[in-house]
């Protein structure tokens, strides 16, 4: 199972998102290339407990979290198209600049090498183990990636 905290797997997410350019559009989904990336990066800092997150299970999550996790990280599929992000990881700004954001987010993808924040709690899924982590956060890059066709 692919997992951001491989040394090959991240430099695999950085050469895709190297691929990435402002002139991409989605293959489902209505978000433009700037809000995919930018939502990555604000997504990214949430993970790796940047920004003093405060972290917090909802309802919805602490009845059903652990069992959609499990279906999430517990197999190869990559996450089904039009997945809903939470209201902080919503971008309204449709333009901006790319290139900042991939290089951000190039950054934060190689911070996962020494991913160290034993507080985070997923706003659905709850308190994850670390290999939880490192499987979702490959699915979320990879699943916005293809939504780019790279």
């Amino acid at each position: 199972m692919k997992t951001i905290f491989d040394n090959a797997t991240r430099e695999e997410l950085i050469s895709r998102i190297n691929l990435l350019t402002k002139n991409h559009t989605a293959q489902w989904g209505k978000m433009s290339v700037y809000q995919m990336t930018k939502h990555c990066t604000i997504w990214n800092n949430w993970v790796l407990g940047k920004n003093q997150s405060v972290y917090t299970q909802g309802l919805l999550g602490w009845i059903f979290g652990k069992m959609a996790l499990k279906g999430l990280v517990g197999n190869e599929k990559p996450m089904k198209r039009n997945m809903p992000a939470g209201s902080a990881f919503l971008i309204k700004e449709k333009n901006g600049d790319v290139e900042l954001q991939k290089k951000i987010w190039i950054e934060q993808v190689t911070e996962y090498g020494h991913f160290s924040n034993p507080g985070f709690i997923h706003d659905f899924f709850g308190k994850m183990k670390v290999d939880e982590i490192g499987i979702l956060a490959y699915k979320h890059f990879d699943h916005h990636l293809r939504q780019f066709n790279v």
